[in-house]
């Protein structure tokens, strides 16, 4: 079984929380077992106990963002460290770009990112996509290990019937307690939000024009808070949009504005999203101007992809419902 340490920023949680979850097969199959700084117990010195699972560690996954690489602790500490076991062959580095940042120059910058080309996972329009990537990376590391190990060592498929290892102590699963959001959290997400919606909105736009020959689109970013999609059909404008931030100084707070012209200014919106929490996570809250209930709407709680499609469905609905 092979060993994971997450080496990552706090600021980075919820992402290493996503790929955790998607490693969770190879967990079932007796593969691999994961440690990070939140499985540190009370009473345990955090010094010593990140040390300790670090040495043992047969993979470690560098979750690679500003903030990591601003971490002295994460960069200084848990990076060089991880470097000097990779260069002597005693454990193997994956690096994960999480977020745009400036990693190439890094001393990993020389190795084999994930995913691939260096993208940052949150780029991705779906970043299940971008996190099978780094799974299948993971995969094929062990497969690599074990080749070291064993001249016939068992491949690794979705379908293998290895016995898992116990080795967790048994807890439970519940341990997520209520949160306060800071400004600066809810500013974040805020424009990782926008970055999202707007890759999502242009990698559709270029697939919908692939899948259909007589659409034409066209995707513009305004500036760094406002971007425009519109949809030819037959060369005739059929449907078009313009997103934006619109910041706190207005009535509903820092949220996301849309507006079904694409050339209109910031005080005409046909929708908007605010941000909001449960006590455990960030989501996005549709005002309910263009759907009805909005009543049913305001109710929702969206993810990143659940906005970016709640918008989407908004731009299409005219060509979907014919009246172009």
């Amino acid at each position: 079984m092979a060993i994971i340490f997450f080496s990552y920023s706090h600021r980075d949680e919820t992402l290493r929380d996503e790929l955790e979850i998607h490693l969770a097969m190879l967990k079932k199959q007796g593969f691999i077992e994961t440690w990070h700084d939140r499985r540190i117990t009370a009473g345990e010195e955090f010094d010593k106990a990140i040390s300790k699972n670090l040495e043992e560690a047969d993979i470690i996954l560098l979750l690679v963002s500003s903030d990591f690489l601003a971490s002295n602790y994460c960069y200084d500490i848990e990076m060089q460290r991880a470097m000097e076991k990779h260069e002597q062959g005693e454990s193997h580095i994956i690096p994960v770009i999480l977020r745009p940042c400036d990693w190439r120059s890094a001393p990993f910058g020389k190795l084999l990112v994930m995913p691939t080309d260096g993208k940052p996972i949150t780029k991705f329009p779906d970043k299940d996509d971008a996190f099978l990537e780094v799974v299948n990376a993971v995969k094929g590391t062990i497969t690599r290990l074990q080749l070291r190990q064993d001249s016939t060592p068992p491949s690794i498929s979705y379908g293998s019937a290895v016995k898992p290892q116990i080795l967790d102590i048994p807890r439970s699963s519940n341990l997520r307690i209520r949160k306060t959001f800071l400004d600066r959290e809810r500013d974040q997400f805020v424009e990782e939000l926008f970055e999202y919606i707007a890759n999502f909105f242009e990698n559709s736009l270029a697939e919908l024009s692939n899948r259909n020959p007589e659409v034409g689109t066209n995707f513009k970013r305004i500036d760094a808070n406002h971007f425009s999609a519109i949809v030819y059909i037959a060369g005739k404008k059929a449907t078009q949009c313009r997103i934006w931030i619109r910041g706190t100084s207005h009535l509903y707070g820092n949220d996301i504005a849309y507006s079904s012209n694409a050339s209109g200014s910031d005080n005409s919106i046909n929708e908007s999203m605010s941000i909001v929490d449960d006590g455990y996570a960030l989501f996005l809250q549709p005002l309910g101007m263009a759907s009805f209930p909005s009543q049913q709407n305001m109710k929702k709680l969206l993810s990143q992809q659940g906005a970016a499609e709640y918008f989407w469905d908004i731009l299409l609905r005219p060509l979907q419902q014919g009246s172009t």
